[in-house]
C-alpha cells in the first residue's frame, strides 16, 4: 500500500472557486487499487503554503506527494517539471502579501525538479483522450513556491518521496467570466488526476 498525498489551493484573485481544489476533494471519492490517498486544503499564501505542506508530510508520511494549482489561460493538464527560486507575484496572495523580486529560500538552490514521472503522467492522461503536456514553467506566483518548497523538503529532510506539481485550466463557469478563456470539465480534471495518482504511486512500486 502506498501513501500519496495530493493537495489543491483556495480560491484566490477574487474567484469563488479554485478548480484545483475542487478536483483534488472529488479525488476522495475514487477507490484506488493499493493507494491510501490523503487530500489536503492549502492556502494561497506564500511561506504558510510551505509550512502546512510540509507539517502535513511529517504527520502523514507519504511515498508521493502532489501538488494541484489553478494556471488560468492554459487549455491543457500541464505536468511541472521544474521550480525556481524566486517569487514574484502579479497579484497578492490571499493574506495581501505581494513579494516581488524575492528568494523563496535565501541561499537555497537555483531550481529543483519535478522527481514524478512528468513524461508518463502526461502520455496516460493523453491516452485516456484529455489534453496534456509538460510544463517548463510553474509562474513564480504560490504554485512555483509551493512545488520549491516541497521539493527543498524533500531533498533536504527525506530521500523516500517522490514530489511534483500539476496545474490545471479553468472550469467552464470562471472561463466565461474572462473572455472564454480555456476551459476544462471537472470531470475531465479528475480523470486526469486519478491518471496521475495511479501512474505516480505505480512509478514508486517499480
Amino acid at each position: 500500500m502506498k501513501k500519496v498525498l495530493i493537495t489543491g489551493f483556495d480560491p484566490f484573485g477574487g474567484e469563488k472557486i479554485n478548480p484545483a481544489l475542487e478536483a483534488v476533494k472529488k479525488l476522495k471519492d475514487i477507490e484506488f487499487s493499493n493507494i491510501e490517498l490523503r487530500v489536503k486544503e492549502i492556502p494561497t499564501v506564500f511561506y504558510k503554503s510551505i509550512k502546512i505542506l510540509e507539517d502535513t508530510v511529517r504527520e502523514f508520511e507519504p511515498d508521493v506527494v502532489i501538488c494541484i494549482g489553478q494556471a488560468g489561460g492554459r487549455s491543457e493538464i500541464t505536468v511541472e517539471r521544474v521550480a525556481i527560486n524566486v517569487i514574484d507575484a502579479r497579484i497578492p496572495d490571499n493574506e495581501n502579501n505581494k513579494l516581488v523580486d524575492t528568494p523563496i529560500i535565501e541561499d537555497g538552490a537555483a531550481a529543483y525538479f519535478s522527481t514524478i514521472p512528468i513524461k508518463d503522467i502526461v502520455l496516460n492522461i493523453k491516452k485516456a483522450g484529455i489534453p496534456a503536456s509538460v510544463s517548463n514553467t510553474a509562474g513564480t506566483f504560490v504554485c512555483n513556491q509551493l512545488l520549491y518548497g516541497l521539493m527543498h523538503v524533500i531533498s533536504t529532510k527525506y530521500n523516500n518521496i517522490t514530489g511534483g506539481f500539476i496545474h490545471i485550466p479553468y472550469l467552464p463557469e470562471q472561463a466565461a467570466n474572462y473572455n472564454n478563456q480555456p476551459s476544462m470539465s471537472l470531470l475531465d480534471m479528475v480523470k486526469a488526476l486519478e491518471i496521475a495518482v495511479n501512474v505516480a504511486a505505480q512509478n514508486v512500486l517499480e
